[in-house]
């Protein structure tokens, strides 16, 4: 490796060491304004996704919110008692198509943004805390604003959103009710089946 090279890859290393070490320092009331920000005005400003490229807004959703969501926490949540009796195997198959089935159900949504602003409740953290939700609300032009709460848990790596209230209503828990039933009828893996049958259709549809 030569010297340009050797400059190059330490100045890349650096980068990424600094930008982790702000991600792990960042409040997460500032977190959640800085995400939200990103997606509204990288959505607003993409013709593919204002156009309906799903694509397109796959990637966004998977460089801009992937990196901060606890998709294994969200899915134990879901999961609930049963978690404990699947296999290692089981879990990683049901956290798998957990994480497919929320970002196929809400990367659409992006195609919605037309001249949206996000506001972000202040939020008052002690350095002690480690769970904590930071309110917020998507504002358009008309109509009502919708109503986003987020909860977080802190990890050695920043603040990471393991729910999501839509309106009143928490992702986790509304999930919880449909993955008991499920499991209730056929076990885990019924409940894995039904996810990566839900999965197939969904990527079907989106490359139509």
């Amino acid at each position: 490796m030569n010297k340009v090279s050797k400059f190059s890859a330490l100045f890349i290393m650096t980068l990424i060491w600094f930008s982790t070490r702000a991600a792990a320092q960042e409040a997460p009331d500032v977190l959640i304004k800085r995400i939200s920000t990103q997606v509204i005005d990288a959505a607003m400003a993409d013709k593919d996704i204002q156009a309906g490229n799903r694509q397109k807004m796959l990637e966004l959703i998977e460089v801009k919110i992937v990196p901060y969501v606890d998709f294994t926490r969200m899915t134990v949540l879901a999961a609930g008692r049963f978690w404990r009796d699947a296999t290692p195997d089981q879990q990683k198959a049901l956290t798998n198509e957990f994480r497919s089935l929320l970002l196929y159900s809400y990367s659409g949504a992006l195609s919605l943004i037309k001249n949206h602003t996000v506001e972000v409740k202040p939020l008052r953290v002690s350095d002690g805390d480690t769970e904590v939700e930071v309110r917020s609300q998507i504002n358009q032009a008309r109509g009502e604003p919708t109503q986003l709460n987020y909860r977080l848990g802190k990890q050695r790596d920043g603040w990471k959103i393991y729910d999501i209230n839509i309106q009143g209503a928490w992702l986790v828990e509304t999930y919880k009710g449909s993955f008991t039933a499920e499991i209730a009828k056929s076990g885990i893996d019924g409940l894995i089946r039904n996810l990566t049958e839900k999965n197939k259709k969904l990527a079907e549809a989106w490359r139509k």
